[in-house]
């Protein structure tokens, strides 16, 4: 799956620089596309069109091997932002123990 998705997305916004992130939550697979905000641009598409279409077409490939799943893409600033907060929070539970 995952290697249907970066083929997709490098192909689509024209660089290698593409993370995708699977977590499983719900009974849902969700993947995570990061990518510089420019890039995230030409994978949405005008009004979401082709992240739409990119959508359709992960999930009829999940649909055949019983997997239900969500995609969403995210800017890289985004999960930078996150993991900055996540090491913060961890510091801080250290420094209270």
């Amino acid at each position: 799956m995952q290697d249907l998705i970066k083929f997709l997305v490098k192909e689509l916004a024209g660089t290698e620089d593409v993370e995708i992130k699977e977590t499983e939550k719900n009974g849902f697979l969700d993947i995570e596309i990061f990518m510089d905000k420019h890039e995230a641009g030409k994978v949405i598409g005008k009004q979401g069109r082709i992240a739409k279409a990119l959508r359709t077409v992960v999930k009829a490939a999940a649909a055949k091997r019983h997997i239900r799943c969500n995609v969403i893409i995210k800017e890289k600033e985004e999960q930078e932002a996150k993991e900055a907060q996540e090491t913060q929070s961890g510091q801080a539970r250290k420094d209270e123990a």
